[in-house]
């Protein structure tokens, strides 16, 4: 039986055959049908050219027709449709020189990456399969469409997405696919890094993600990915702590970690992967909370500087870092108990300090403010304006004293 995308989209490929056209659900929701996951979406294949689909749907955008696909709009759905196509030359080792439409499905199905994602689907479910791919979806096993030196040397992206793909289905790489892996690896040096951290971070996240960052280092494939030429034992030792427990942020913070960056080592790392600046300010933080972890015990005051998210975050790489179950329990437990949460909500701001000691700006008023913040975190004095002016009385008065 078929998923509610499908029956959605059913209609699509009535109204393609209709017009005298073949049409199929293709690729990985496809793939993802058999193994019985959810499909967001599909992708329609069809014997129809971009002008012959816009005569037989009157909305349609133009995503990339040079390569035989528009977006058609149809009663509320979006649903981009291909033209069956044959692809030459990669001079590039990433797109096609020529592309050429064509009306043979099977020729369409023997471009593609791997067996799995070489499977068609008609409206009614029956699955087309000239590549045995559903044989290697029951094997769990991730095979190239016929010989992977020539899929690896037109498109040297594959390599990462096969090991993407063994990592989100937990599925194992051919033999000789994988000897193809380690042969062709420095063909990556051609792929862009903004494409490699994609594939990277979808890795990083998959239920298998030990194991693929395993074949990373064992293939030489690591030698290609921004920063980790020469850092094969590194990676190792990383994929071996990489728990379940961790998610895509504590993943690179767990990497910076193992590779024993420091400081702005960091952020020329993290820079060479084009991560976004916020992603890298947060890597940064959690990276100097683990540290700080590493030699002292969570306190009020250090889980209200890290916030309850990013203090979890450092607890959970250092559980993974010991292989022992995290202390979240306790840290949510020191947040609950803290007065304030936030500077913020502090009940005096500079300008009363200054008003209430008849003092400028200066070095001095960021110290005052951090003291009170503190002793209102400890509950040594209310977080109450009142109660804050008498006790700063009474504390400068202590230190003029002394």
């Amino acid at each position: 039986m078929i998923g509610e995308p499908f029956i959605q989209a059913a209609p699509v490929l009535q109204l393609i055959e209709n017009a005298g056209f073949e049409a199929y659900f293709v690729g990985g929701s496809v793939r993802d049908h058999i193994l019985g996951r959810e499909i967001s979406d599909v992708d329609i294949a069809t014997s129809a050219l971009p002008e012959e689909l816009k005569q037989i749907f009157p909305k349609t955008n133009d995503v990339g027709i040079e390569h035989g696909t528009i977006l058609v709009h149809h009663k509320g759905g979006h649903y981009e449709i291909t033209t069956f196509r044959t692809e030459q030359n990669y001079s590039d080792f990433r797109r096609p020189d020529k592309v050429s439409f064509i009306r043979s499905l099977k020729e369409d199905l023997q471009r593609r990456d791997f067996t799995m994602n070489a499977i068609a689907m008609d409206k009614e479910g029956t699955i087309i399969d000239p590549f045995a791919g559903k044989e290697a979806i029951n094997k769990k096993v991730i095979v190239t469409v016929g010989n992977p030196d020539e899929r690896f040397g037109e498109d040297a992206l594959r390599m990462l997405r096969a090991v993407r793909f063994q990592s989100q289905l937990s599925f194992s790489i051919e033999k000789h696919t994988i000897e193809s892996l380690a042969a062709h690896c420095h063909l990556l040096e051609n792929i862009a890094v903004e494409r490699k951290t994609v594939e990277f971070e979808k890795l990083l996240v998959g239920k298998g993600r030990s194991e693929a960052v395993q074949l990373l280092a064992n293939s030489g494939m690591i030698q290609f990915l921004p920063g980790l030429k020469n850092h094969s034992d590194e990676v190792r030792r990383f994929s071996s702590r990489l728990s379940k427990n961790l998610r895509l942020t504590e993943s690179w913070v767990l990497l910076v970690f193992e590779l024993g960056l420091k400081d702005k080592e960091v952020d020329n790392f993290l820079r060479e992967w084009k991560l976004p600046v916020n992603k890298i300010k947060r890597i940064n933080k959690i990276h100097s909370l683990l540290l700080h972890r590493l030699e002292n015990d969570w306190s009020l005051e250090l889980v209200y500087k890290a916030g309850l998210e990013d203090a979890i975050s450092a607890e959970i790489v250092y559980a993974s870092l010991h292989n022992i179950s995290g202390r979240d329990n306790e840290i949510r437990d020191l947040y609950e108990r803290l007065p304030i949460k936030q500077r913020k909500e502090l009940d005096v701001t500079g300008n009363d300090v200054m008003a209430w000691l008849d003092k400028h700006p200066g070095p001095w008023l960021r110290d005052i403010l951090e003291e009170i913040e503190r002793s209102v975190i400890y509950g040594v004095v209310p977080n109450e304006k009142e109660k804050i002016k008498e006790w700063l009385n009474a504390f400068n008065l202590k230190s003029e004293k002394n």
